[in-house]
């Protein structure tokens, strides 16, 4: 782990952000963003993939981020914020295990032969980072989302990238 890793991690968190999403005074910061990313990592992002919230019923019970700095939040919990409605996602807190699991939702890394054949025709050996014509040998597949996000390997969540915009692009997203 690096050295900037470490410091970033917070010792505290914000008594409102406590407040708001019930977590315990007793619990230390550490552990509390140890679940949070447990259960971020095991539940789907359909909103995602959907362009909608389908737990739309659930938003109003779901809180939304205090009104504090947002240097004060723990990046693992903004990058839930929903970017429609704004409150923190309601997967994290009504998904159930054994309809919202990785193996369901097939997010291995593996991309199948007849995808990776789609996806280069359908972006013209173009990267659509930098928009360089890409050679057979310099074609990387990104994932738009994220796989540590909760994106699948499936075709329209794949794109077509230079190894310069896949490697700057890291494990973000653009909302």
């Amino acid at each position: 782990m690096k050295r900037t890793d470490i410091a970033k991690r917070p010792s505290s968190l914000h008594p409102e952000l406590r407040k708001v999403l019930g977590i315990p005074r007793n619990m230390p910061a550490s552990e509390v963003l140890r679940k949070w990313r447990s259960a971020a990592q095991k539940v789907c992002k359909p909103c995602w993939e959907l362009k909608y919230c389908p737990y739309g019923p659930f938003v109003e019970e779901s809180p939304l981020l205090p009104d504090i700095p947002r240097e004060h939040i723990p990046k693992d919990i903004l990058e839930t914020e929903c970017s429609v409605f704004g409150h923190i996602c309601p997967v994290l807190f009504v998904a159930e295990g054994f309809t919202e699991t990785k193996q369901v939702r097939r997010r291995g890394r593996y991309i199948s032969f007849k995808t990776k054949i789609r996806v280069v025709r359908r972006d013209n050996h173009t990267c659509q980072g930098c928009g360089k014509h890409l050679l057979d040998d310099e074609v990387e597949f990104d994932h738009i989302i994220p796989q540590s996000k909760g994106g699948s390997s499936e075709e329209h969540n794949i794109r077509l990238t230079c190894f310069k915009c896949n490697r700057d692009k890291s494990d973000k997203y653009e909302r």
